[in-house]
């Protein structure tokens, strides 16, 4: 087969593949002794049928689809063998002159190739980026006890609401007389939050209100905004809250507070397990710890992002095959359409010129990742997610199964494959540029990162 590369541009390529007879016959044999031999033909026995038989029923066919798996082949072998920086997948060419392949070969198949850009991007000690480390003080501390204390805590029966308590009661349609309805809607146990109510005279309705109360609200104008809640408020369908403008009489049986938990040796052993932590003093310290350590990867994660802006500022805007990029991206994209190529473009050129930056980050610092670090990595994710509850006192085992259980799923698979050379990357660059140091307290950093 003969092969040949143009590439004036350096970004543009076409790729000629003109096919010969001898570069698929073998094959197109091949495929056809199998099909002879499982072919079930009436009056031939199985293996026996003639070849000219399967030839003429199969041979297009065949030939079609051989010639099509070599192009294939050969076009993937031709770009890895001479290095060439492919964007996407080949697409047929524009210049491509349609192929009879009823006829003799030689064929000739051009297909049009994105080529990325040519550039080099290095970094070194002459390099500055910041590098921010989170402020663990008394507020943040005071923050995580009272989650802690939040979700160690109870409920206590009262007697009279205030806000935020949960209210339990009997809930009854009324009529235009402020009568019970006949046949109206009746729940039994409703659990309504007044504080959640969005107009504030509806809400103003529950203030002082004491157990055995009576009240005379209306869903529709104390939810305007959200059939939903109206919804699972009355226990009826969505499609029926449109016409219901109804009061509701709202007889309160129970009134629910939520109790933080104390401060004490339960709360200490339900975090961190029993006697791990004696005192206060010693939950503090604990717990800033704790924090410092989750903290440290919101800070690698932004020198990355701060790495990336750096690098993307320094190699500037690059040179791409824009026309064929979004025939590419239209093909991949076929059931959205044109606008969706040009509204996402740019977004998708600025990922693919940091994708090109990392691949030369990862090449020219030797990262590679095993199976181990993606495990490791899986794990980090589970501490993260468990945290979030703060759940900070998970047994390994359980850390590993549910590592295990990510790594299962297809869709994990690819992230924590990147989250695990971005890891890599990230401690090495820290030690390649230089790091200026700065300080920000969580809200201060927290703000920095939105809309990154």
């Amino acid at each position: 087969m003969k092969i040949s590369f143009e590439n004036p541009d350096k970004v543009n390529g076409l790729l000629t593949l003109t096919v010969e007879t001898a570069d698929f016959q073998e094959r197109v044999n091949k495929t056809l002794k199998d099909y002879r031999k499982k072919a079930n033909v009436p009056g031939f026995r199985p293996g026996m049928v003639p070849m000219g038989m399967i030839k003429k029923q199969f041979g297009e066919a065949v030939k079609a689809e051989e010639i099509n798996k070599l192009i294939g082949e050969e076009i993937y072998k031709y770009v890895n063998d001479n290095k060439i920086k492919m964007l996407g997948e080949p697409m047929a060419s524009e210049n491509q002159v349609p192929v009879d392949l009823s006829k003799d070969a030689p064929y000739e198949f051009k297909f049009d190739i994105a080529v990325a850009p040519e550039f080099k991007v290095e970094l070194s000690d002459k390099d500055t980026v910041d590098f921010y480390t989170i402020k663990v003080d008394d507020d943040l501390v005071n923050r995580q006890i009272d989650m802690f204390a939040s979700r160690a805590g109870h409920y206590d029966k009262v007697e009279e609401y205030q806000a935020n308590d949960m209210l339990k009661g009997d809930i009854r349609e009324l009529d235009e007389n402020g009568n019970t309805k006949e046949g109206g809607i009746t729940v039994e146990g409703a659990v309504l939050m007044p504080e959640y109510i969005k107009v504030e005279d509806q809400k103003k309705l529950f203030d002082g209100a004491k157990l055995g109360d009576i009240i005379t609200f209306n869903p529709k104008k104390a939810y305007p905004e959200s059939d939903v809640e109206i919804s699972s408020l009355l226990k009826v369908k969505k499609e029926e809250v449109a016409e219901l403008t109804s009061d509701f009489s709202f007889q309160i049986t129970e009134i629910s507070r939520f109790v933080k938990s104390e401060i004490n040796q339960e709360l200490f052993d339900s975090v961190y397990g029993k006697d791990e932590v004696k005192d206060e003093k010693a939950f503090r310290e604990k717990i800033a710890e704790g924090l410092s350590a989750q903290l440290v990867n919101d800070s690698d994660y932004k020198f990355l992002v701060d790495v990336r802006k750096y690098l993307e500022n320094k190699v500037g805007e690059l040179t791409f095959p824009d026309a064929l990029l979004k025939k590419i991206m239209l093909n991949n994209n076929k059931d959205k359409g044109e606008k969706f190529v040009e509204d996402n473009y740019a977004q998708s050129i600025k990922e693919l010129t940091w994708h090109l930056i990392r691949e030369q980050l990862v090449e020219a610092n030797g990262i590679k990742i095993d199976d181990n670090d993606i495990k490791e990595t899986a794990k980090e994710a589970a501490r993260a997610q468990f945290a979030q509850y703060g759940m900070t006192n998970i047994p390994e085992e359980y850390i590993d199964n549910y590592a295990n259980d990510m790594l299962k799923k297809r869709e994990y698979v690819d992230s924590l494959v990147d989250r695990s050379i971005d890891r890599k990357l990230t401690a090495v660059l820290k030690n390649v540029v230089k790091l200026e140091q700065k300080e920000a307290t969580l809200d201060e950093f927290n703000e920095m990162m939105k809309g990154e």
